[in-house]
């Protein structure tokens, strides 16, 4: 049986995207990164990608003129890399319909809350003002909402003090076992 092909799409400093390249190399998934996009060009993970010899491709969202053009042009080159599924790791954009549509139940995303409570940019920041003590991340497939989508699993941290430094390395390290797991459950059609 083939490995699965991922596509991992980021915008910042990438630690969930070498969790991903890391459990690919070492066995723990049963798949290759064939592409890492990111729409900051500039950001930290294209520098991990060119170190684990992934190839990358970096746009501006403004260089084209709305999100369907930019998201046709990245299905075909999905399409070129015969991705099997996108797995986002800090993505912060929108995925809209051409995508959706294109990869249906293939997209996969992760995020710094328990689901369906903190959705958007600022989770952990948002749940430490409100004053919860358990943290936790959640993986979900992606649909046309803010952090929406059918949740595949979840993980948490109990966490009383005020070190937003700390909580969010407890955070990515959660990140970073759930998000193998759910890589496993979704190429194995265990969800």
């Amino acid at each position: 049986m083939k490995k699965a092909r991922l596509a991992v799409f980021a915008s910042g400093s990438g630690s969930n995207y070498q969790a991903i390249v890391e459990a690919c190399i070492d066995g723990r998934i049963d798949a290759d990164v064939v592409l890492l996009v990111c729409d900051k060009p500039g950001a930290k993970v294209l520098e991990r990608a060119e170190k684990f010899g992934t190839k990358s491709f970096a746009f501006n969202p403004k260089d084209y003129e709305s999100r369907e053009a930019y998201e046709t042009m990245l299905a075909t080159m999905l399409d070129d890399h015969k991705v099997d599924y996108i797995c986002l790791a800090g993505y912060m954009r929108i995925v809209g319909k051409v995508l959706l549509s294109r990869f249906e139940q293939r997209i996969i995303n992760i995020h710094p809350s328990l689901l369906p409570s903190f959705k958007g940019a600022h989770a952990i920041q948002d749940a430490m003002e409100f004053g919860v003590k358990v943290f936790g991340v959640t993986t979900h497939f992606v649909d046309e909402t803010l952090d929406g989508g059918r949740i595949i699993d979840q993980g948490a941290v109990a966490y009383e003090g005020n070190d937003i430094e700390e909580l969010t390395t407890m955070i990515h390290n959660i990140e970073h076992k759930l998000y193998v797991k759910t890589i496993n459950k979704l190429i194995n059609k265990r969800f």
